[in-house]
């Protein structure tokens, strides 16, 4: 009647299904995950209202890619976020931009760029072959500054 079942059964490894059933393809996928944080700043070198102290509720998306193990992950999204929470958002989150990141203008364009930086570096301690493919860091909501793999390999 409503087009769906309730499952009495849930399925057993190496029971109902077996281990090796599980895989599917080793291909390249990307995976996204999103957050929010609050910040405060103010550009440096700028006429217009943005050289005043204001602040945004930014949005920051991660493209990363990599090959599927041997049940169908690429990566685990709680490792995503546990590497955001640790390394990148505690830099931002409720914090005067100007303060704590590196010296530099703290424009969305620069601020893409650090995030993206940050993220690779830290995928690095992870044994699979994962690649940043793309930061997008919404400052509202109809604008955002974007980092891309290809990008950042450039000269």
């Amino acid at each position: 009647m409503y087009g769906f079942t309730i499952v009495e059964n849930l399925q057993k490894i190496d029971e109902d299904i077996k281990r090796h059933e599980l895989k599917y393809h080793q291909k390249r996928v990307m995976v996204s995950k999103e957050f929010t944080f609050d910040a405060a700043h103010h550009l440096h070198c700028y006429e217009g209202k943005c050289k005043n102290l204001h602040g945004h509720t930014y949005k920051v998306i991660f493209g990363i890619s990599g090959y599927t193990d041997e049940i169908g992950l690429v990566i685990d999204f709680g490792d995503i976020k546990k590497i955001w929470k640790d390394e990148i958002e505690i830099h931002l989150d409720h914090r005067y931009l100007n303060d704590t990141l590196p010296q530099m203008n703290t424009t969305a364009e620069n601020m893409v760029v650090w995030i993206y930086e940050k993220m690779q570096e830290s995928l690095r301690s992870y044994p699979n072959d994962y690649r940043v493919e793309f930061v997008k860091l919404y400052e509202t909501p109809t604008s955002y500054a974007e980092a891309r793999g290809e990008w950042m390999n450039d000269a």
